[in-house]
């Protein structure tokens, strides 16, 4: 193996690391989101007022958003 190639190999598995750290911080705020969800972020069904439609709708806009950037769709589209 040349030096070249070892020091490819070097940052090849620095850049998994690095990929699987921020993989498993991604998974756990997911893991997070998913039980808010199920508990309807902490507010109660027979009260909800605006503030919450409006909190939700701004979430669901940034999640869409990262969405989109992986499924190449909407303005992220090839």
């Amino acid at each position: 193996m040349t030096d070249r190639e070892a020091r490819a190999a070097h940052n090849q598995e620095r850049s998994l690391a690095a990929f699987l750290a921020k993989k498993a911080e991604f998974d756990a705020l997911l893991a997070e989101l998913t039980q808010a969800s199920a508990d309807h972020f902490g507010a109660d069904p027979e009260t909800v007022l605006w503030g919450e439609a409006a909190w939700l709708s701004d979430a669901t806009t940034k999640l869409k958003d990262i969405a989109d950037q992986h499924f190449r769709r909407g303005e992220y589209a090839l």
